[in-house]
């Protein structure tokens, strides 16, 4: 599949524009965070989204889930902040947000998906958030996704926001997304804030299906400290302003967008691992040679999950034991004694254990190569065909740190 990377974020595909504002919604934030975001479409979008599994989830995520019933939005309201969960109040907020996007647009409040990400259980500052709505649709711009970007980040140390552009039926569609997500990250759905746009010509059923299918092959497979947050959203918009021939099969151009899709998605999976809270290196778990699919993953979840796996990569410590130890308690059927384990990055790679059995190898060279920005660890249970891939990052002091003093 060719696709090329552009820049635009979610103003790359057309009829798309995006904006981000300061208005105040943490009293203690600096005037110049950005707060609040909208995107909008200049057409009405086939839409669909996937949510938390965590039982306890935020009054945004109820409200979208009724506006997207019929299948279609025109755009997204988001704050950063306040997650305006767990709260008196906090549905009529949601609705309320939504019904001043749609007064600052002219538009209907139903036409917006509403996110907020922020502090639990704090009453959300509403009126900073109406007073700022018309401020922020009169900076919508087809350049505003930079803005968008800033405005959803939280404890984030860099902005995630990725396009593509890609062929589909002899005409070129565009595929835009940015993202939040740095704490609170555990493979349970979406495990973020994330809003992709794309002129894309397909139906409700087949955009569904493309986004249940590449989130769970990769927001699924990231964790960053085993919590799932009570706000995690995925939503994508398509408007079809691409002229496409209109994708309502699994055929050649479902495929085509599928894969734009899943390359988009990985991309911002894996920038969201490599910027967990404190981290200092992206850490990604590939195990092969399994027997399934689903044994692979529950295995490379469970190594990249691990704190003490996470720790060992903080040291640049090989400590291979604690990778065989997560693998044992992950509930995946495999046979220790074929186990193979290998560390690699770009300082090389060095094998350490062979057949379930340590090997001799040099800790000085090993450390160099868990030293890096990005350490793969590679796992082969010489049982079958299948791999899968999950990402996570080292767990480092500053994660207590950042997370022992988050309200203030």
């Amino acid at each position: 599949m060719s696709f090329h990377e552009i820049t635009g974020g979610v103003c790359a595909a057309q009829g798309f524009r995006a904006g981000g504002i300061h208005c105040g919604v943490k009293a203690s934030s600096s005037p110049d965070k950005n707060d609040l975001a909208m995107i909008l479409s200049d057409k009405e979008c086939t839409a669909a989204g996937v949510y938390t599994l965590n039982r306890v989830k935020a009054a945004p995520i109820y409200v979208t889930m009724g506006h997207l019933e019929d299948g279609a939005a025109w755009g997204i309201v988001a704050n950063s902040g306040n997650a305006n969960a767990c709260c008196p109040g906090s549905h009529e907020n949601a609705e309320a947000m939504c019904a001043a996007a749609a007064a600052a647009t002219g538009r209907e409040s139903r036409d917006f998906i509403v996110c907020s990400t922020g502090v639990i259980g704090q009453p959300i500052n509403i009126g900073a958030i109406k007073t700022g709505m018309p401020r922020l649709a009169a900076a919508l711009s087809g350049d505003g996704s930079d803005s968008a970007a800033a405005a959803i980040m939280t404890t984030d140390t860099v902005k995630k926001e990725i396009a593509l552009s890609f062929d589909v039926g002899g005409r070129t569609v565009r595929l835009g997304a940015i993202a939040k997500g740095s704490g609170m990250i555990h493979p349970n759905m979406g495990t973020m804030l994330c809003f992709i746009t794309t002129d894309c010509a397909i139906t409700q059923e087949m955009l569904e299906d493309a986004l249940r299918d590449v989130s769970a092959k990769t927001f699924n497979r990231v964790t960053v400290d085993g919590d799932t947050s009570t706000n995690d959203t995925c939503v994508i918009l398509a408007n079809g302003m691409a002229g496409n021939p209109l994708i309502e099969w699994k055929d050649a151009g479902y495929e085509a967008f599928r894969a734009a899709l899943n390359h988009v998605c990985r991309h911002i999976a894996r920038a969201i691992a490599g910027d967990g809270e404190g981290a200092g290196r992206l850490v990604t778990c590939k195990v092969t040679g399994a027997r399934s699919e689903e044994n692979a993953e529950r295995l490379a979840k469970a190594v990249v999950g691990s704190s003490l796996v996470k720790a060992a990569m903080c040291g640049g410590d090989a400590n291979w034991g604690r990778v065989l130890a997560a693998m044992g308690y992950s509930k995946a059927p495999f046979r220790p004694e074929h186990v193979d384990i290998s560390f690699r990055s770009e300082a090389g790679e060095i094998m350490v254990c062979g057949q379930g059995d340590g090997l001799p190898f040099d800790e000085g060279r090993a450390k160099e190569i868990l030293s890096q920005k990005e350490v793969v660890i590679d796992v082969d249970l010489h049982e079958g065909e299948d791999e899968a891939e999950c990402w996570g990052c080292d767990l480092t002091a500053e994660y207590v740190h950042i997370n022992g003093d988050y309200r203030s």
